[in-house]
């Protein structure tokens, strides 16, 4: 009888996926994690022109290093050696014989700035070029001075100052982490433990000090020491959850973890990530299964699914739920919502390139008291366009996911 259950249940699952009916962009012959890297490339024949940036213009920026890190590691998996030979044209072109940086200082402390040097890992493993290591020593020394919180959170920025952001976390702590476990912890042990424990309070700290108990959900930022003219004056909390803000912490659990154990340590950042998934189904639109520009008020008049903020979501889960941060059911989960976003949020264009729709070009918080103010008003203000590399970026690293996912990656 046994044996008949489980043949019934193992055709049942055949039949099953037999009446899927195929998806004309995600089960093509060729892999959408490639066609976008192919598309970003026709679109940007020069990896400087990446984030609508103009030409003859270099920038040490997040969102180029972002794309361009989603782009190497497609090139690993899809075997596709031209995608590492674009990236690295940025990175040779930006990063100087003495191992400085095109447009990079120090001295501004603008966390953001730690995310390009990401792809440098690789890079110098691959080269062996000692101007990349010089960039990761700089960029991790940075780390070191990086002005804090009374708690020991890191300053958004040394001009935002007693300020963190959830854009933050991603900016820093997963180079923090692969920097500590490739570097630190092999010669001292002892050092890279404090590093990692320091690592995770980047993480609880922002969690305290932006937790919307009303939602459920984390607002964009906080000032500890509630001077801004945007914060609660009590709280030093932000007015609303901004659906890419989200996203960011989101993802940025899901890609510190991977290079750390999980342990008692670690075990806060799983706890606040698994808050988040069960958290965040409540907000979604229930028929798209996206989620809103201004996360905690989907029904709310003017505010739109926002494209960006639901791919990182999407990532983080298919991740998660690939490498155990996450219960097994959160693959399924992931699956179907990669569908979905690919239905609500990509077209294929004339020329054959394929787009990401509905991205919220950029959004902050300043410090002068003008415009943004982090409203509802405010969100809603900043300009929409397609392919942002905040979106692109991201939708590589989640389609490679969904890849694996249903066995086309091993």
């Amino acid at each position: 009888m046994k044996f008949r259950i489980i043949w019934l249940v193992a055709a049942a699952l055949v039949t099953l996926t037999a009446c899927t009916p195929k998806h004309p962009l995600i089960d093509g012959e060729k892999p959408l994690a490639v066609r976008m890297v192919e598309s970003e490339i026709k679109r940007n024949p020069t990896p400087a022109l990446i984030d609508f940036m103009k030409p003859g213009v270099i920038k040490w920026n997040y969102t180029t290093g972002l794309e361009l890190l989603a782009m190497m590691e497609a090139a690993k998996e899809y075997n596709r050696p031209d995608f590492d030979r674009y990236a690295e044209r940025y990175y040779d072109s930006i990063v100087q014989p003495d191992g400085s940086v095109w447009s990079y200082a120090r001295e501004k402390y603008n966390i953001d700035h730690i995310c390009p040097g990401r792809p440098l890992f690789e890079l110098y493993e691959r080269t062996g070029e000692q101007r990349y290591a010089q960039v990761l020593d700089t960029l991790f020394l940075q780390l070191q001075h990086q002005p804090r919180i009374a708690e020991g959170g890191f300053w958004h920025k040394k001009r935002y100052p007693q300020q963190m952001w959830l854009d933050g976390i991603y900016m820093g702590e997963p180079f923090y982490a692969e920097y500590v476990m490739r570097k630190v912890m092999p010669e001292d042990p002892v050092m890279g433990a404090c590093f990692v424990s320091d690592i995770v309070k980047q993480f609880t700290t922002v969690a305290k000090g932006t937790y919307d108990p009303a939602s459920g959900l984390f607002c964009h930022a906080f000032d500890a020491v509630c001077a801004q003219f945007w914060c609660d004056k009590t709280t030093g909390r932000s007015p609303h959850v901004w659906g890419r803000a989200m996203g960011w912490y989101t993802m940025a659990i899901v890609e510190t973890l991977q290079y750390l154990e999980l342990n008692e340590t670690t075990q806060p950042m799983v706890e606040i990530l698994h808050h988040i998934m069960q958290t965040l189904p409540a907000y979604a639109n229930p028929e798209s299964g996206m989620w809103y520009q201004v996360m905690e008020c989907p029904t709310r008049e003017g505010n739109y699914e926002e494209s960006t903020g639901s791919i990182m979501v999407i990532y983080a889960m298919l991740k998660g739920a690939r490498l155990g941060y996450l219960p097994a059911e959160y693959k399924e989960q992931g699956m179907k919502l990669y569908r979905q976003f690919v239905d609500r949020f990509v077209k294929v264009e004339e020329d054959g390139t394929i787009s990401i729709t509905n991205c919220c070009a950029v959004a902050g918080l300043d410090t002068d008291g003008t415009r943004r103010d982090g409203s509802y008003a405010y969100y809603l203000s900043e300009p929409v366009r397609d392919n942002d590399p905040k979106a692109t970026g991201p939708f590589i690293w989640a389609s490679m996911e969904y890849d694996r996912a249903v066995g086309r990656l091993n």
